[in-house]
């Protein structure tokens, strides 16, 4: 009772709402309000601030949420430490993925971890590189799976695939029936750019100063927040856009698009799995090393 107890006042310090905690948890309002009234009678302190439909956490509840995290993690490594003892590999996993990761990467290793591993419950969430790091060091995720690495301290990166930022166009493009374009050319022609904050941005950046170019060197045409967004612009435009090998698999082997090199520029990259710094090893690890053994397979 206590560890849903710790659930539920997690689940309403992080929403900040009690509707959207007993949606979320698939149990009433009132459930939800009785779970928190019983928290707050234990401790002798309200741990929510109640104005009109707003709440907010008081000093007592972003004390209690801190240990709660505390407390929701070690449950989730007793489960997991527990079944290991049984030989299962039951647990919950919590997985953040940025966009290009979430869609063309990690949903084939997804599917046949779940073949061996059935009794595991894998939530995914998708969003920008920096997104996915702020959910983990706010403790909504318990890995992440990322296209960069920013550095930051309380995070570790370890890489698990390797991945090719490559120049695509139309089949029909004007520069399609060539191989290679040269860097001046390259200045020239229409590009369509991820927005900021998305971890091809950051690689693209930094390939392009080893060239000596910058962004602003290019002409572009504009910045879009998904690589499926780009790939559908590029079917009606006559821009070119950098995008992960990964994401074209169909429409190369269709003959829609197609790849040009760049003379003189190769984008590569590391996609990198984080998890905070100091946790101990657990259902996130053996998920990764799963995930490792499926692309050296493939």
């Amino acid at each position: 009772m206590l560890a849903f107890r710790l659930n539920v006042f997690y689940t309403v310090a992080k929403r900040l709402s009690f509707t959207k905690a007993a949606a979320e948890l698939y149990v009433t309002q009132p459930a939800v309000t009785k779970h928190i009234q019983e928290l707050e009678h234990h401790f002798g302190m309200a741990l929510f601030d109640r104005r009109g439909n707003q709440i907010s956490l008081t000093t007592a509840g972003n004390l209690f949420l801190r240990h709660a995290e505390t407390l929701l993690a070690t449950y989730r490594q007793l489960e997991f430490d527990m079944n290991a003892l049984k030989g299962e590999s039951g647990g919950a996993l919590r997985v953040g993925a940025s966009t290009t990761v979430a869609q063309y990467v990690i949903p084939p290793v997804l599917a046949r971890f779940h073949e061996q591993s059935a009794d595991v419950s894998i939530s995914l969430l998708s969003g920008n590189t920096e997104q996915i790091e702020q959910r983990l060091l706010n403790n909504d995720i318990d890995l992440g799976l990322v296209e960069g690495r920013t550095h930051h301290s309380d995070i570790r990166y370890t890489s698990f695939v390797k991945d090719e930022l490559v120049l695509i166009c139309r089949a029909d493009h004007p520069l399609a029936d060539r191989d290679e374009i040269t860097l001046d050319e390259l200045r020239t022609v229409p590009i369509v750019l991820r927005e900021r904050g998305s971890g091809s941005l950051e690689v693209i950046e930094h390939a392009l100063r080893g060239v000596g170019l910058r962004l602003t060197d290019l002409t572009i045409d504009m910045q879009l927040g998904s690589t499926e967004s780009i790939k559908s612009y590029l079917g009606s435009s006559r821009c070119m856009a950098f995008v992960s090998v990964f994401a074209v698999q169909h429409e190369l082997q269709a003959g829609s698009l197609k790849i040009l090199d760049v003379k003189g520029l190769s984008i590569q990259r590391d996609f990198y799995s984080i998890q905070l710094q100091g946790v101990t090893e657990g259902l996130a690890d053996t998920f990764m090393r799963f995930a490792r053994q499926h692309y050296k397979r493939g």
